[in-house]
Formats: structure tokens, C-alpha cells, sequence
């Protein structure tokens, strides 16, 4: 069988994975089938992860590392093949997450992605149509889930979210999605290292309408941004932009609710969606 590669044909994170396990479970003498059984899973889900038609869950990564003792290969692959699944345009922004000492985000109308629940980020990659199949929508949403362990490493980044009061008004996946989602939100706020405040619809017009912003800043004191819009995002270095885009922040973070009040508005968002699941 042919492994499928990239539009030039050239073998990606993807399919060098599935060329691995295909390499190693030779090998090893064993069949689709004979694997299956050892390691738990369906035949057809390991023979599509050989073709390079779908990638591993991390769940199934550890488990075939663990089996051919290959010290965390697989695991490896699939975080390669993941990162590929992220547009070009925000890739850089998103690799260089685990750097960061201080990561400054704003949203206009849907929740950070480092706050997003799985039934959430679901909801929107659905959505979106950027996948063409089932399987592709799950291994775009686990991508997302694999980001936010970066908020619970050793040596978290201070994360500091701003978020529009529209991304807790509309309601993602429904009353019960958003109900988990702010839920959820609830929990990484304990974190000390985490701060999360409402901009307010009461306060009108702000810089940052319309679109969303991503500030970090490294140890050595520079700072890089990420200004997306719909389907189209762009990287921003240039100190001089990254001076507009942090004032332009600034201004927005001026007009929110200071941390204890945005928490109670949250709750009486979360009372809404509680009281419309049970109706």
C-alpha cells in the first residue's frame, strides 16, 4: 500500500509516522491484527495510522511507544504532525508558547484557545469546515487540547486573558457546552499564574474589536505577537508594531472588569446557561 504524502510528495510528520509503525511492526512479524490485539485497538484504526489517513491519539502514541520501546518516537511524530495541522501563519506563534514567560491574549467573541474546553473547540473546528472527515475534525481538536499543558507545566508562563463579554453570551455547542466551558474556566482561574477578566459590553467600542490578539514575551525580554482575523492571521515582530499592538491592548484591558468582578459575571452567565439545560 502507498503512504500518503504531502501535494509534492514529500513525506510528512504524518506519514513517516505510519511508515514507522508500518517498519517496526514488520519487524516484529506481527499483523494488523496480531497488533491490534496486543496493544488494544482496531485493526482498521492502526492500519489508517499506517497509510497516514489519521493520526494516533496521544492516548495510542504512549501505548505503541511502551510496546516497541521506543522512547517516546511516536509521541514525538504525532506532535510534529499535529504542529503541521496549525496554518502557516500561526505556527510560529503557537510552537513558541512553551518559551514564553508571559503570554497575553484577547479575544473578541470566542473564548482564548488555552481556555477552551474539548466540546467547545469541538463545536467551533466543526464549524469552520476546515476538515474533510471525522477523523481529521479529532485530531484538530486534540491539537488544540495539547496546547494547554502549557499552562500546567513546571515553570508555567504567566497567562493573562482578556476576553469580550460577546464570547460568553454566544453560545457555542449550546447551554450545556458553555455551562462546562465557563465551568471549566472557573478551575484555571485558581491557578496563580492565570488571570482572566470581561470586557463588558457596557463599555462600548475598544481597539481590539473584531478580531484577536496574542502577546508573548521571553525571558530575554523580547516579545512577538499574533493578530488573527476569520481564516487570516499574521506574526508580528517589528518593536515598533509590537509597541502599537501592546497599547492597543492596554487600552482594551483598561475598560475590563477587574478579575473579581468578571468572575461574577461569569457565574451569572453560567446561571443562564444552567437554568436553559434544565428547561
Amino acid at each position: 500500500m502507498e503512504l500518503n504524502n504531502d501535494e509534492d510528495g514529500k513525506a510528512t510528520p504524518r506519514t513517516l509516522l505510519g511508515r514507522r509503525l508500518r517498519r517496526m511492526r514488520g519487524d516484529s512479524g506481527l499483523s494488523l491484527r496480531a497488533l491490534a490485539e496486543q496493544v488494544g485497538y482496531p485493526h482498521s484504526y492502526l492500519g489508517r495510522v499506517e497509510l497516514g489517513d489519521q493520526l494516533p491519539s496521544e492516548a495510542l502514541a504512549i501505548v505503541l511507544d511502551t510496546h516497541f520501546g521506543t522512547s517516546g518516537l511516536f509521541v514525538d511524530l504525532l506532535e510534529l504532525a499535529q504542529d503541521t495541522s496549525i496554518p502557516d501563519y500561526g505556527r510560529a506563534v503557537v510552537s513558541s508558547e512553551e518559551q514564553a514567560t508571559r503570554i497575553q491574549v484577547f479575544n473578541s467573541s470566542l473564548i482564548p484557545g488555552l481556555l477552551q474546553t474539548e466540546d467547545y473547540a469541538y463545536a467551533l473546528i466543526r464549524e469552520t469546515g476546515s476538515h474533510d472527515s471525522e477523523e481529521q475534525l479529532s485530531e484538530l481538536v486534540e491539537t488544540r487540547m495539547r496546547r494547554k499543558r502549557v499552562l500546567g507545566k513546571d515553570n508555567s508562563p504567566l497567562f493573562w486573558a482578556i476576553m469580550d463579554e460577546a464570547s460568553l453570551k454566544r453560545p457555542v455547542g449550546g447551554s450545556k457546552c458553555m455551562a462546562e466551558q465557563i465551568t471549566s474556566m472557573f478551575e484555571v482561574m485558581r491557578m496563580p499564574h492565570v488571570t482572566v477578566q470581561v470586557l463588558p459590553f457596557a463599555q462600548g467600542e475598544h481597539p481590539l474589536l473584531g478580531g484577536s490578539l496574542s502577546l508573548q514575551t521571553f525571558r530575554n525580554g523580547a516579545t512577538i505577537g499574533y493578530v488573527e482575523s476569520f481564516a487570516s492571521g499574521e506574526s508580528v515582530e517589528s518593536p515598533k508594531r509590537i509597541l502599537r499592538l501592546t497599547q492597543m491592548l492596554d487600552k482594551a484591558r483598561s475598560k475590563a472588569l477587574p478579575e473579581k468582578e468578571s468572575l461574577t459575571l461569569m457565574r451569572t452567565y453560567l446561571g443562564e446557561y444552567e437554568n436553559a439545560e434544565d428547561s
